[in-house]
């Protein structure tokens, strides 16, 4: 259930999805797939434990999704071997001469961006290991300002030893909290305490100094987080707060000469927004993302803060982290779970003009293409198949090539243009215009105004069309990498427990273009961009190309479209068949007509017996003439859940298909060319009242 309290968050770059872990109050360590292959979405059973109790702060290495660091309270770390599911204890320990570690609750640990077997860990001092945790040695001292908390006042005065002390479950004091290595210089190292203290080493922690003075911050500060810039080796930003003293100000400080000085970089936040972690994107060095009590902001080079909302509670983010590979920043929650915004590249770009006036269209990430799995075998995308409600999964990112747009102000229509204007006058009590019949009916014939988004191939050939939003703001929309299904128009959307959607488009290069349509009339804004579609696996027992696999897909798709097609126009041929007997029984028109209407009627439905086959003797189980339905099916249910391609049966069951319904539509191209228009011309040469099918009756 999403309830659960998430104190950090990591990322593998595992292939072809990554895995989030996280750890939680009361309920260990765990990791999980950023989403999954199939059709129902992320299980219960898709995520696993790294370790047990309360979990905190991990780490995995990058190099080999495998491998991840995980720790329970007070600094007891752990090494996990997910192929294995072994867990070795890897806790750095002090030499014999010396007294134990002060660990605190959520104790820091990082990999060095420039080694992934190096890694650095930190009690009251720092620890470093060149060997993934087998050894350590400390390469600092004591960082923190050394305290003895049970000689501190709380609540005004110093309290006895008798008194009602709860340690045992409580972190312990004069821990360093936070710890960043600079990317861009090897031993650039920062650390931050719990007790209002920082530090920075320029040469691998041979030597530290104090860089702790924070303008306009309280003295005994908790540092939340700190952050070598990504982009310049001596800029870097530092998170407190000072929440345990009752202040729940946002306290961000960013520094361009090691920490020398600092600036506030905070003051955009809403007042009593505690700040807990910052990230810094790695492509633009402007774009920066917090995470508070209350929600995620975000900033492009400057003091004004953006909260995301996109479909989040206003809920405490404790911890964020950005999968680099994706784009994707991952959020944990205390309290909600995980959240991923999924491919935030368009933040990179905004500026306050182009909010203020510019439609656009942004770059659209790279599609995977594959089949997704059923393993519940539920043929509904997002269905539980016999689960029932109680089983539960999470959304799965949509499935395809996901596009964004922006527009800066909603499409309106004309009665929502006179509502808007009207509005603004009863606000101050002035009189609204009375539009005129002609502007009400025009109102009542307007179409809903939409976004139309064009898919075209690397020919410039026509995908897809699909409609978006028009209102104003960001908004997405999937393609799901394949041609428009092609079943025949119903007035009520069929309930068919097999899905098949359209066939699927190639891996290749694609392009969507960006249109408004006010009024049922398109207008091309211009705006275009590449879309990507690559392969994520290849089949074990392939036996075509994955244009091979489309061309036969896109064949198919045609006899479906024509046989489903002429099914539906037959069903409506018999229908006015039926009509025209019923009305010539009324009329005094001539036998002659009603017999043409009967051979006709007769005719259409033998066509619908070789189209179609025969209900009944289906339902019994009797033998008899194969329909070209049944053809039909033969090859699309054989092709459709797998890129394997055709087999020599699809193929053949396809061809004797064509062949069958060739002879078919050669019949019904004269029933509705020639036979039809016939009998409705001599119908109103006759005088027959109207039936459906026929045009305004004649005059004769």
């Amino acid at each position: 259930m999403p309830i659960t309290q998430f104190y950090k968050v990591a990322v593998d770059y595992d292939e072809p999805f990554y895995n989030i872990y996280g750890g939680t109050q009361d309920n260990n360590t765990q990791g999980g797939p950023s989403r999954t292959d199939n059709v129902h979405g992320i299980r219960t059973g898709d995520w696993f434990v790294t370790v047990f109790a309360d979990g905190h702060q991990p780490a995995v290495d990058p190099t080999n999704p495998d491998i991840i660091y995980s720790e329970w309270q007070k600094g007891n770390l752990i090494r996990y071997d997910r192929k294995t599911g072994e867990v070795i204890y890897i806790q750095p320990q002090p030499g014999a001469d010396e007294e134990s570690e002060r660990f605190n609750w959520d104790s820091p640990i990082l990999i060095s961006p420039h080694d992934p077997a190096r890694l650095y860990f930190a009690s009251q001092r720092v620890w470093r290991s060149d060997n993934r945790g087998d050894s350590w040695s400390a390469i600092s001292g004591d960082l923190s300002h050394a305290q003895d908390r049970m000689k501190l006042p709380m609540m005004g005065r110093v309290w006895s030893f008798d008194s009602a002390w709860d340690l045992m479950a409580m972190s312990q004091f004069g821990t360093i909290t936070s710890l960043s290595e600079s990317p861009l210089v090897e031993g650039l190292l920062y650390a931050g305490t719990d007790d209002g203290r920082i530090h920075v080493s320029e040469n691998g922690g041979e030597k530290w100094r104090d860089i702790g003075n924070l303008p306009d911050v309280p003295k005994n500060y908790f540092v939340n987080d700190i952050k070598a810039d990504l982009h310049n080796a001596d800029t870097v930003y530092v998170v407190v707060d000072d929440h345990k003293s009752g202040n729940f100000s946002p306290y961000i400080l960013k520094s361009t000469n090691r920490g020398a000085t600092w600036r506030s970089i905070s003051r955009g936040l809403p007042h009593r927004h505690v700040a807990w972690r910052l990230v810094q994107d790695h492509v633009n060095p402007k774009l920066l993302f917090v995470a508070t009590e209350f929600g995620v902001f975000f900033t492009v080079g400057g003091d004004i803060w953006t909260k995301l909302a996109g479909g989040t509670p206003n809920m405490s983010f404790r911890d964020l982290v950005i999968q680099k590979r994706e784009n994707d920043l991952v959020g944990a929650t205390f309290g909600r779970s995980f959240y991923i915004f999924d491919d935030y590249t368009p933040l990179r770009s905004l500026t306050a003009e182009n909010l203020k006036s510019d439609t656009m269209l942004f770059p659209v990430r790279d599609a995977l293409w594959y089949l997704q799995r059923m393993p519940l075998g539920d043929f509904q995308i997002g269905g539980k198949s016999s689960q029932g409600d109680s089983y539960y999964v999470a959304d799965n990112p949509p499935f395809g090539a996901v596009i964004t747009y922006y527009l800066p102000e909603s499409i309106l229509t004309a009665k929502e243009q006179r509502r808007k204007s009207e509005k603004a006058i009863e606000k101050t009590g002035g009189n609204t215009p009375y539009p005129g019949w002609d502007a009400l009916r025009a109102e009542k014939a307007e179409e809903d105004p939409a976004v139309v988004l064009t898919i075209r191939d690397s020919n410039g050939e026509v995908i897809r069309k699909i409609e978006g939003p028009a209102k104003a703001g960001f908004h997405r929309v999937a393609w799901n990498l394949r041609y428009p299904e092609s079943s025949p128009w119903t007035k009520k959307k069929q309930d068919d427990y097999i899905v098949i959607p359209g066939p699927l488009a190639a891996p290749g290069d694609y392009t969507v273009s960006l249109a408004t349509r006010i009024n049922g009339v398109l207008k091309d804004t211009g705006q275009q961009t590449s879309i990507h579609v690559k392969l994520m696996r290849q089949n074990n027992l392939a036996t075509a190309t994955p244009e091979e696999v489309v061309a036969f897909g896109l064949r198919l798709d045609k006899l479906k479209r024509e046989g489903t097609g002429a099914n539906s126009a037959m069903k409506t041929l018999l229908a006015e068949l039926g009509a025209i007997k019923q009305t010539l029984l009324r009329s005094g028109a001539d036998t002659e007509l009603r017999n043409r209407a009967r051979a006709l009627e007769l005719e259409v439905m033998d066509l619908q017996l070789q189209l179609s086959g025969d209900e009944r003797r289906d339902l019994a189980g009797a033998t008899g003439p194969l329909s070209v339905q049944r053809r039909t099916s033969v090859a699309q249910l054989g092709t459709s859940f797998s890129t394997y391609g055709p087999t020599p049966t699809h193929q053949s069951s396809l061809e004797i298909g064509e062949q069958g319904f060739a002879g078919i539509r050669t019949a019904l191209d004269r029933i509705f060319s020639t036979d039809m228009p016939a009998l409705r011309k001599d119908m109103d040469d006759a005088g027959v009242p109207w039936t459906p099918g026929r045009g305004v009756p004649s005059n004769n």
